[in-house]
């Protein structure tokens, strides 16, 4: 996570933008006491939203619990696709 003020943030703007996009960083803009700004990459927007569209439901958020555990205790399987 980075954390700038606003000030700083407009002057070198290019330098944050790329190290958000690029390193997956979380940029912290400060606006005063207890006022900020968050910016991040658009694909780490489309994940946070994706988790959080999975985990909006009671049922989806036990099942996805359940295969993690199955996953850690070995008690998962594969197989191998069809190629056709």
């Amino acid at each position: 996570m980075i954390t700038t003020t606003v000030s700083d943030f407009r002057k070198d703007i290019k330098t944050y933008l790329d190290k958000v996009v690029k390193n997956f960083e979380t940029l912290i803009i400060n606006r005063g006491k207890d006022s900020g700004i968050v910016v991040m990459s658009l694909e780490e927007y489309n994940a946070l939203m994706a988790t959080n569209h999975e985990l909006s439901s009671r049922k989806n958020e036990l099942r996805l619990d359940s295969a993690i555990e199955k996953l850690k205790s070995g008690n998962s399987f594969s197989k191998d696709l069809i190629n056709n």
